[in-house]
């Protein structure tokens, strides 16, 4: 046993109100070890880790006990919670380290990476030569195969894509070789690709060093492909712990039932909408080309372009849903908003209902607007949170003609907040007293307010946990099906593709390089790249 967690409570004070953050939660891991902590947003996991650390903010902390008994370098196990701080300094980085969700906010702007990792080097291990600290610095980077390391070691975070930082953290975490590495939602924001990468880089580190790894996510793919053991938390308690097999295969507790039942392979198949009719395209790409200028020199003269849309051919059917995947950088979003003339196309042709509007002035295209909606992917930086929920809904109405006044404004967002599950008294709330899959609704039913025909839904579920997920894709399917909706839907969770979608298209350095029936695609992909895509996305096991 490396570390045995008993009966952690970690309480918070918020506004005269108790949260019990972490309560009453025990939990071993043995050395070599991989324990997976799931769960719902809100439910502890990352609350647990950050008290197994210590690093819990003291302000406002109410009740924080329990034993935290942790074995260092084969001695005696010691309880973490009683510990003074120099001494948990020691364990903390050496011993006991930690992988941050976003690395970017983790990693000091001002410094290099390779500065950065020296600087853990050297606190830990004082005694090497300032070769020998610079060796560790480099041989880490080897391990974490960061492309070119002996180059990106002089780079700054923001030189880096995200799935290169994320590597920079882990070598940060593994220079100084512990015990237990803590890993919080560390692949959450990577494209499915990077995200195997960073898995399989994480299982070969463990096998060399025999660490043991406590992993935080609410991804049970990734659970299903890196757990030994699993513990399932809600609202701050551990429900139910077991081997990775019997918790997905054979879940003991309800909540962990609802959870499982509520992945997108396991929610039940749509039929295709049968009431379509008319196989005549809404919208017809042709050639749509959007490229950026990249400026350079003491004149900012263009030098070269960024070919984020480069020459796309595409049509989707009236009523249809169409998928849109592929990673990031691949120009899905950017098409998105390239055919609402969010984005000005640079060339190419956009068709809409049977009319050119890629040249149309904006006081021709307002009329084309009611039609032609998009619900982003985060919703709070989509929100007016100076406007209540009545004020977001009815002020495109307003905008548009519709309703004689705003009492008759009101009635119809009204009769939106129903349609999208939500209660009529959100109506004088504002966007911050919501949740995210509230305020992904919400989105909804602003997009909605126009009774548009054509909806681009971008990542609109990506940060929801899966749930909230599941809710939120019944509620688009019920509502195409009532409102004869076309949805460009621009995603890259290959289960909710599966689920939501008719047709599906991949998209690759701004080209559609693969598209047809979803079932074709997920199932027998043609090219290269697309097999990559499907190969890398972590399955629940049948």
């Amino acid at each position: 046993m490396l570390l045995r967690v008993k009966n952690l409570h970690t309480w918070f004070r918020h506004q005269a109100k108790t949260i019990k953050a972490v309560d009453d939660v025990s939990f071993e891991i043995d050395r070599g070890e991989t324990f997976c902590l799931v769960g719902e947003s809100g439910s502890g996991k990352s609350i647990t880790a950050l008290s197994i650390m210590r690093l819990l903010p003291q302000s406002n902390l109410e009740r924080h006990e329990g034993e935290v008994n942790f074995q260092v370098d084969g001695q005696p196990s010691v309880d973490l919670t009683g510990l003074p701080e120099s001494e948990m300094q020691q364990v903390r980085g050496s011993r006991i380290a930690m992988i941050f969700q976003e690395p970017m906010s983790s990693l000091n702007p001002v410094f290099t990476i390779g500065e950065q990792i020296l600087e853990a080097v050297q606190l830990h291990f004082p005694e090497l030569t300032s070769e020998q600290a610079w060796a560790r610095v480099m041989q880490s980077l080897h391990e974490v195969q960061l492309p070119d390391p002996e180059t990106r070691v002089y780079s700054y975070p923001h030189q880096l894509s995200g799935g290169q930082r994320q590597r920079v953290m882990i070598a940060m975490a593994m220079a100084c070789e512990p015990d237990l590495l803590i890993a919080d939602e560390p692949t959450t924001a990577l494209d499915v690709t990077v995200q195997r990468e960073i898995l399989r880089l994480m299982k070969a580190l463990q096998q060399r060093t025999g660490m043991a790894i406590l992993f935080i996510t609410h991804d049970f793919g990734v659970v299903a492909e890196i757990a030994d053991r699993v513990g399932v938390m809600q609202q701050g308690k551990l429900v139910e712990t077991g081997e990775t097999d019997q918790i997905i295969h054979r879940p003991g507790h309800e909540y962990t039932q609802v959870l499982i039942a509520a992945l997108p392979e396991n929610l039940a198949r749509h039929e295709k909408h049968e009431t379509i009719v008319d196989e005549t395209p809404l919208i017809r790409l042709s050639q749509l080309q959007i490229h950026f200028p990249v400026r350079k020199g003491l004149f900012h003269r263009v030098a070269d372009h960024v070919r984020a849309v480069d020459g796309v051919d595409l049509e989707i059917t009236r009523g249809e849903i169409l998928a849109l995947v592929g990673e990031s950088g691949s120009g899905k979003t950017t098409l998105g908003r390239g055919i609402l003339r969010l984005t000005e196309p640079t060339g190419g042709q956009i068709d809409f209902d049977g009319t050119d509007i890629t040249g149309l002035k904006r006081s021709q295209l307002r009329q084309f607007r009611r039609n032609m909606q998009i619900i982003f992917q985060d919703p709070i930086s989509s929100l007016n949170p100076r406007l209540s929920i009545a004020g977001i809904i009815t002020e495109p109405m307003k905008v548009h003609g519709i309703g004689e006044n705003q009492e008759e404004r009101i009635e119809i967002a009204r009769d939106l907040l129903q349609q999208v599950q939500m209660e009529e008294d959100a109506l004088w709330r504002y966007p911050h007293e919501f949740s995210g899959g509230q305020r992904q609704r919400i989105g909804i039913a602003r997009a909605l307010s126009l009774d548009p025909s054509f909806i681009v839904c971008d990542e609109i579920t990506s940060a929801l946990d899966v749930s909230v997920q599941a809710e939120i894709l019944r509620m688009l399917l019920e509502l195409r099906r009532q409102r004869e909706l076309t949805l460009l839907f621009i995603t890259h969770n290959i289960g909710v593709v599966e689920y939501v979608s008719d047709q599906t298209a991949v998209m690759y350095q701004g080209q559609i390089i693969e598209q047809g029936n979803t079932a074709d695609i997920v199932n027998r992909p043609q090219h290269e790249y697309t097999k990559q895509l499907i190969a890398a996305v972590p399955r629940v096991p049948v």
